[in-house]
């Protein structure tokens, strides 16, 4: 799983790819929370899934993990471009009720 991140318009935007299970989210989460903690001055944080290519269970509680600690900070979360497979297990989780797809 590759981490990287970008500011635009007081936007931290975080961009994931490869795969996200139980053995690259450890290291997926470590470098995330760097990047929201460097980032503290910003206005929400877009977590881009475009290039996720498998994302198991793990995925959600990764997701959630980051809403808690951006929701800590009050910060809003989203999440954008997710594949047709990771939507799917995004919608069946009920995970859109607490960080809801950027427009």
């Amino acid at each position: 799983m590759n981490v990287t991140g970008y500011l635009k318009d007081k936007v931290l935007h975080i961009n994931l790819s490869g795969e996200m299970d139980e053995c690259s989210s450890q290291e997926a989460r470590t470098r995330c929370d760097k990047l929201i903690e460097d980032n503290l001055n910003v206005k929400k944080i877009v977590i881009n899934l475009s290039e996720v290519e498998f994302m198991d269970s793990t995925g959600i509680g990764f997701l959630i993990g980051r809403y808690k600690k951006a929701s800590r900070l009050g910060l809003p979360l989203f999440v954008s471009k997710p594949n047709f497979a990771a939507d799917k297990i995004l919608n069946l989780s009920g995970i859109y009720t607490l960080i809801p797809k950027a427009e």
